[in-house]
């Protein structure tokens, strides 16, 4: 009987009447000095130096909501890569944007935010001591069609990053979703979310290509609205939101993935009598 009074929808119930779907997410029109955001709000460059690169959601997140990017351009000759996190600060409410969200912005209080590794120190639970580093899982990506964080089973399809089409495309792709290309690669799609717990806080994890790393953070304020954090920081140039379907997956994604798995290569959808707009759709998304 406990178990039927607990609060469903705060929990992590399906996406539906009951719980809409989150709106799709967008770069905030305040960020760091050297970002320039194209009109659409969907992808931030960092056009000079290697700083001033720092970048919020439009919106706080929703509970089981996935800020993710993929990485578009490099730039060679700067040590260092993007950065990802969450902050309860509202950036509006910043005088100046920080010129790093390590540690500027997080010297500023609740903010957290984690330099992007394969290997990422995960808090430890309650009742350990020390930093518990845990060895990265290997889910079957190609059976379970659904990353399973916490309460939330979030679609994993585009969670993954994705190689550019070409001959040799069927072979790289397998290599973002075994997850053994480094983390910041050209086409990494990185992620970032809370999760709620019962006692008002929550926990934030970080995703690589369809990954969980594991709570990166716990503690976090549930109740304050929280930012997503990415700064696009010295070899991370350019990146671009990735939007994802949390409830029933549309007709054009079904038949994206069906197209997909029928074909050798991405290069072999160009040979099918299909409009250019669905080819499109299939090779790149």
């Amino acid at each position: 009987m406990a178990a039927a009074s607990e609060p469903v929808v705060q929990s992590g119930a399906p996406w539906g009447p009951a719980r809409p779907e989150p709106p799709p997410i967008r770069f905030h029109q305040v960020h760091g000095a050297n970002i320039r955001v194209d009109p659409s709000g969907t992808r931030a460059t960092r056009v000079e130096s290697f700083a001033h690169g720092v970048c919020f959601s439009r919106e706080p997140l929703a509970p089981g909501q996935v800020f993710l990017v993929e990485i578009e351009e490099k730039e060679l000759g700067w040590c260092g890569h993007l950065r990802l996190g969450l902050t309860a600060l509202d950036p509006a409410s910043l005088a100046v944007v920080p010129e790093f969200s390590l540690p500027d912005l997080v010297s500023l209080g609740h903010t957290w935010v984690f330099a992007i590794t394969r290997h990422h120190n995960r808090v430890p639970r309650e009742g350990q001591s020390g930093v518990e580093v845990v060895a990265p899982s290997r889910p079957p990506i190609l059976v379970e069609p659904y990353l399973r964080i916490e309460q939330f089973r979030i679609p994993r399809d585009r969670l993954v990053g994705r190689s550019r089409p070409g001959l040799y495309s069927h072979l790289l792709d397998q290599l973002y979703e075994l997850n053994v290309l480094p983390p910041t690669a050209r086409r990494s799609r990185l992620g970032v979310l809370f999760c709620p717990r019962r006692d008002g806080t929550a926990d934030m994890h970080i995703v690589i290509n369809g990954e969980d790393m594991g709570p990166s953070a716990r503690g976090l304020p549930a109740a304050r609205p929280l930012y997503a954090v990415v700064d696009v920081f010295a070899s991370t140039k350019s990146v671009r939101l990735v939007q994802l379907e949390y409830g029933l997956p549309s007709l054009q994604t079904l038949c994206r993935l069906v197209i997909q798995r029928s074909v050798v290569h991405r290069l072999a959808i160009d040979g099918l009598h299909l409009p250019k707009g669905l080819k499109d759709f299939c090779k790149y998304e």
